[in-house]
C-alpha cells in the first residue's frame, strides 16, 4: 500500500537546506497547493534573494528571479501581462521587509492580484546572521551582540498588521510552522490565498514563522521551540484580513 508519494509540484532535486531549516517545508507545502488546484502549467514563480531563492530549484512550475527586494515589482508585471495566471513571491524578512519594503506596500496598495509567501525567521540567514527588520528585541545576531536595543535600531515590523490595514489586500494570514498539525493548517491558508487570487479579490499573503537553526545558534528542535514560545509573542498568529469576513 502506497502512504505517500513526492507531488507533482517538486523537483527531484534534493533538499540543500541547512538541517532544521523550514524552508524544504514550506517549499512541499506550496506544491502540493498548487499541484491539487492543478495550476502547475500556468502558474509563475517570482524567487527573491536570501536562502529563498532556492525555491526555483524545488517548486515545478515556471519561476523567474528577481533582484533584491524587486519580486514583487517583478510578479506585477508577469500578472498584468499573464493576468489568467496564477502568480506568486516566495520572500524571506530580510529581502521582503527590509530593501523589498516599498514593493510590498505599493503592491498592496495597488491590490495587485499577487499571492506572497513570506517566510519570516527574524534574520539574515543567507549573508550571515545580521539583524533584520523583523528580529526580536534583545534577540543576538552577528550585527547586535548586545541584543536588539528597541530604543536605538526600532521594534520588530509587523508586516502582517500593517498590510491589514491597506484596502488593496484580500487576505493576510499569520501561521508558525512548528509542528505537523501546523503544516496542514499552513497548507489550507495558502490553498485559500490561491483561491482568493483565482477570484481576482486582490492582494493576498501569507506569513509564516519559521526557524534558522544556523543563525539562531540552536539544534533544530530548540529553534523550533524558539518559533513557538517566543517569535509568536511579537508576531501573534491568526487572520489579520480576511475580504470575505468583513
Amino acid at each position: 500500500m502506497q502512504v505517500y508519494k513526492r507531488t507533482k509540484g517538486l523537483t527531484p532535486r534534493a533538499n540543500t537546506f541547512c538541517p532544521g531549516c523550514t524552508h524544504g517545508i514550506l517549499h512541499k507545502l506550496v506544491a502540493e497547493v498548487l499541484d491539487e488546484l492543478g495550476v502547475l502549467d500556468h502558474t509563475v514563480g517570482i524567487a527573491s534573494v536570501g536562502c529563498s531563492v532556492m525555491a526555483y530549484e524545488f517548486i515545478n512550475c515556471d519561476f523567474i528571479q528577481a533582484a533584491h527586494g524587486r519580486a514583487l515589482a517583478v510578479a506585477t508585471g508577469v500578472k498584468r501581462v499573464l493576468p489568467e495566471n496564477f502568480v506568486f513571491t516566495y520572500q524571506g524578512d530580510g529581502d521582503l521587509a527590509s530593501i523589498g519594503i516599498a514593493e510590498t506596500i505599493h503592491a498592496a496598495n495597488r491590490g495587485e492580484n499577487i499571492t506572497v509567501i513570506f517566510a519570516n525567521n527574524a534574520i539574515y540567514g543567507m549573508t550571515g546572521g545580521q539583524m533584520a527588520p523583523t528580529t526580536l528585541p534583545t534577540q543576538v545576531t552577528t550585527t547586535s551582540p548586545l541584543g536588539r536595543n528597541p530604543e536605538t535600531q526600532g521594534n520588530p515590523i509587523s508586516i502582517s498588521e500593517m498590510l491589514a490595514q491597506i484596502k488593496g489586500v484580500a487576505y493576510v494570514e499569520r501561521v508558525a510552522l512548528t509542528s505537523p498539525q501546523a503544516a496542514i493548517r499552513i497548507k489550507r491558508s495558502i490553498k485559500k490565498a490561491f483561491e482568493y487570487q483565482k477570484e481576482g479579490l486582490g492582494f493576498t499573503l501569507i506569513e509564516v514563522l519559521s526557524t534558522c537553526p544556523v543563525n539562531f545558534r540552536k539544534d533544530p528542535a530548540q529553534a523550533m521551540k524558539d518559533v513557538q514560545e517566543e517569535m509568536t509573542k511579537i508576531y501573534p498568529l491568526g487572520v489579520y484580513k480576511d475580504v470575505k469576513k468583513l
